[in-house]
């Protein structure tokens, strides 16, 4: 079966017209009649466009030798989810996924949202007692970490269900793996829908990030009072907390198709080095964890943690330099 034929059958199983189909492919639909009508033949980057659309190899594509019903009765016949040493992912289950990730999206949402409020309660009181008899400082410290675990808490719990109803498709993550043919064309078209929707919440999230240092910007400019700044750094983790509601929900959804394409964060390059930068992450904020318990707790600390929560700014801010580090490092083994 030559190339032109190929095509044809590809294009119809898809459901689209050749117009459709220059439209994806961002060509005129003149050149897609030329190549049907083998008049003509595609460059490279088209045919590997083509193979990645209707999720098939370009060998399949060129290769005259390999028919259409040979690679498809190889696929059809792949009811176990692995050929080779590779996984195979089919349309259903790749449904399944992105609706899972979709029903996912807005708990993860919450639960990261719950994590960046948490620690709010603990530092306000904490400001209210130095101005205020009704509350003393250990009451104050006490409620504030009574509140910031049972936050910390039902983040943790929403992480843990969401992680374990995503578990069957962990390989995603961290295994290359092949794709039924239509899988490739369906999440591409999703994408395209929801792209629209992932642009407004990151703008929406990026404009509320710059916000965010408003408040103290405010409490620099209008008073000196401790409290101030107390309620001026509040504002701003609500603000980052919103912020975080956009970024989550459109990246968990974003991310889910990105897996199933193998593009973005999840190409099987950065695959083969993802083992070593969770490790890293993990001990990073391991002994980030052990610092500020030490700084607060320890023989030289004062058991006061509003004293101490700048450790948590300073390794948010250096994780983003370590991890370049990492990867940078990755690169050259």
């Amino acid at each position: 079966m030559i190339f032109a034929d190929k095509l044809i059958a590809l294009r119809k199983k898809a459901g689209w017209s050749q117009e459709e189909l220059a439209q994806q492919l961002n060509v005129s639909r003149q050149s897609v009649s030329k190549w049907e009508g083998a008049q003509s033949v595609p460059d490279m980057d088209k045919v590997v466009q083509m193979s990645r659309l209707f999720g098939v190899t370009t060998d399949f594509l060129l290769k005259d030798e390999l028919s259409e019903e040979e690679d498809y009765t190889r696929e059809n016949k792949a009811k176990s989810p692995v050929i080779g040493a590779r996984r195979r992912v089919i349309l259903e289950e790749a449904s399944r996924y992105l609706e899972l990730r979709k029903q996912a999206a807005p708990w993860l949402a919450l639960a990261t949202f719950l994590c960046v409020l948490s620690p709010i309660t603990l530092i306000l009181l904490a400001g209210l007692s130095e101005y205020t008899a009704r509350i003393s400082e250990n009451v104050a410290g006490g409620i504030g970490l009574c509140v910031l675990i049972l936050l910390v808490a039902a983040a943790v719990g929403i992480f843990l269900m969401c992680g374990a109803k995503a578990k069957p498709f962990a390989f995603l993550e961290t295994e290359p793996f092949e794709t039924e043919y239509g899988v490739s064309g369906m999440v591409r078209q999703r994408r395209q829908e929801f792209e629209p929707t992932a642009n407004r919440l990151n703008l929406i999230g990026t404009i509320l990030c710059i916000v965010s240092v408003l408040p103290l910007f405010a409490a620099m400019c209008l008073s000196h009072s401790d409290l101030t700044y107390i309620v001026a750094v509040c504002l701003l983790l609500g603000f980052v907390a919103l912020a975080c509601l956009a970024f989550v929900y459109a990246g968990t959804r974003t991310g889910a198709m990105e897996k199933l394409l193998e593009e973005g964060d999840y190409t099987r390059q950065r695959k083969a080095r993802s083992r070593l930068v969770s490790t890293v992450s993990v001990c990073y904020w391991l002994v980030v964890t052990a610092v500020f318990l030490f700084y607060t707790f320890g023989p030289l600390g004062n058991g006061q943690a509003r004293y101490s929560w700048f450790i948590w700014a300073v390794a948010g801010v250096l994780f983003g330099a370590v991890m370049l580090v990492v990867k940078l490092i990755a690169r050259r083994k």
